[in-house]
């Protein structure tokens, strides 16, 4: 068999694809060549431009030495300080009441108790916090009942930031203050300076220091606002002739001490009146006068011992009724100190049914007696085994009779 002939005039086929493949590797052979011209080219001129370029400042340490100055006129003048002078006289009395009195001011935390039943232990936690003031070098802290109320144990924390655990020496929820006592070195305690309540006047000076918040030894300064308020205590029993001022009474400030300008404890700040809960310019204490009486108790008897008649008393229905002023007696207890002074109480006539009236208190101690209340307020004043005038009214006569007021007993 003879092999096949291309005809004339035409070419095989793989001559045309060997042509194309070899005109595509000049053309890139080409291209390449001209692209590492143009690279070469723009290297070469870079060099040249950045042997051409002026050398850049040296940016060293020396830079600021070789920086340009700004003239005289120019440079900026510093910010001149106004010296301050001496404190005024009432700055001065300010600062000096709050260096003397803030270490006598204590700062409380009430612990309550917790059950632990992975471990199955109790232990204590804080449940809230307050002020108090040191009263004597034994050791007795003062503060309101309710910063203290229904803990299992509380500890004191001294100006010098020790923390001393305290126990209850005795509380008194109807005036709202409780004593606790602390085993700190005596020289670590520095007791308050104590005043008078009943010379205050309204417009006078206050400072009350505390720990708002949490936050210890703090001052607030206002004036007093208004004398012998009523006020409830924490027992439901209103406490007689609180302080009002204007100074801020915050959450925590309770139990801290209210001072007059002389640095003296005039009151221990006890509540506030704001529908927010914090300080709204009306805030109350309780007077000295009355914290002296309780607290000498509590230290004495760990209670309040309080003074009685011996008499059990209308609370102002039965005077309403029969029209008359004062308090009635309704009854006397045998053998108390009404008994033995011959007072007669009200009783009902078997014959006709109805109520005959014995004797009216209408003063006690020198002091006028309109009702219940007015009644309340004076022996709040008196001692157990004092001997005080007792006035009485009965059938339009009055007439005064000598008693010694006797010891309530315990509840």
């Amino acid at each position: 068999m003879s092999d096949a002939l291309p005809r004339p005039g035409t070419r095989p086929l793989g001559c045309f694809a060997s042509l194309a493949l070899t005109a595509l590797l000049v053309a890139g052979s080409s291209a390449v060549g001209v692209l590492v011209g143009l690279r070469w080219a723009a290297l070469q001129e870079g060099r040249r431009s950045e042997a051409a370029a002026p050398a850049l400042p040296d940016r060293g340490k020396d830079a600021e030495a070789r920086a340009p100055t700004s003239s005289p006129a120019t440079r900026p003048t510093p910010t001149a300080v106004v010296p301050r002078g001496d404190l005024a006289a009432w700055e001065r009395t300010t600062v000096e009441i709050f260096r003397r009195a803030a270490p006598s001011v204590v700062f409380i935390t009430r612990l309550t108790s917790r059950w632990d039943p992975f471990r199955r232990n109790v232990f204590e936690i804080p449940a809230g916090t307050g002020s108090g003031i040191v009263w004597d070098r034994q050791g007795h802290v003062v503060t309101n009942f309710h910063v203290i109320q229904g803990a299992s144990g509380a500890r004191v924390t001294l100006e010098d930031g020790s923390t001393w655990p305290a126990r209850l020496v005795g509380g008194h929820p109807d005036k709202d203050l409780a004593v606790l006592r602390i085993e700190a070195p005596a020289e670590r305690l520095h007791p308050i300076a104590i005043g008078s309540s009943k010379d205050l006047v309204v417009g006078q000076a206050v400072f009350a220091v505390g720990n708002p918040f949490g936050l210890d030894h703090t001052l607030s300064t206002g004036v007093v606002s208004g004398l012998d308020r009523e006020i409830r205590s924490v027992g439901g029993r209103p406490i007689y002739g609180a302080i009002q001022t204007d100074a801020a009474i915050n959450p925590g400030n309770s139990g801290g001490p209210l001072l007059d300008s002389a640095g003296r404890l005039i009151g221990i700040n006890t509540m506030i009146y704001s529908p927010s809960g914090a300080s709204a310019g009306v805030g109350f204490a309780i007077p000295v006068d009355t914290v002296r009486r309780v607290v000498d108790q509590l230290i004495r008897y760990g209670r309040v011992v309080r003074p009685v008649l011996g008499v059990r008393l209308d609370t102002g229905h039965l005077a309403a009724r029969l029209g008359v002023r004062g308090v009635v007696v309704v009854g006397v207890v045998p053998g108390g100190p009404a008994a033995k002074a011959g007072v007669r109480p009200a009783g009902l006539d078997p014959r006709t049914g109805r109520i005959f009236l014995g004797d009216v208190i209408v003063g006690l101690a020198g002091k006028p007696v309109d009702g219940y209340e007015a009644l309340m307020r004076v022996l709040d004043e008196l001692q157990p085994g004092q001997r005080v005038d007792l006035e009485l009214e009965r059938d339009g006569e009055r007439r005064k009779v000598e008693v010694t007021l006797a010891a309530a007993p315990d509840r």
